[in-house]
């Protein structure tokens, strides 16, 4: 009884982290990419450069990553530019932001450390 217990604990943990990102979590990771991306834009005189060049690593980061998740280049590329029509010329969001920096950082392991190193490499 103790090794079927340990059998199903086990594919259970085993099918979680194959299963990767749900289709919610994608969607939402995706906006939040699109986010980073519109914020990217905002001119320096209208935005710190802190705030910029963290949106660029975070928009490259999430990128690849969803890219890496099984997320089509083209079809990611169209849901962005989606994203970017609707955010552009339109002032940061603070709020907005933050919530999908708390949503990344809980959903992407060591997320904020890779952000953080794209940030700080240059190569954004």
């Amino acid at each position: 009884m103790k090794k079927i217990f340990l059998i199903l604990i086990f594919t259970l943990m085993t099918n979680a982290v194959i299963a990767g990102m749900n289709d919610n979590e994608k969607s939402k990771t995706i906006e939040c990419t699109g986010i980073y991306y519109a914020n990217s834009m905002i001119p320096q005189g209208e935005l710190e450069l802190e705030k910029i060049v963290h949106s660029f690593s975070a928009k490259k980061f999430l990128t690849g990553y969803l890219i890496k998740e099984g997320v089509e280049e083209e079809k990611l590329n169209k849901e962005l530019l989606k994203i970017v029509d609707v955010r552009y010329g339109k002032p940061y969001d603070e709020k907005t932001t933050k919530e999908c920096d708390d949503f990344i950082y809980k959903q992407i392991s060591d997320s904020k450390g890779e952000i953080k190193k794209i940030a700080e490499s240059g190569i954004y």
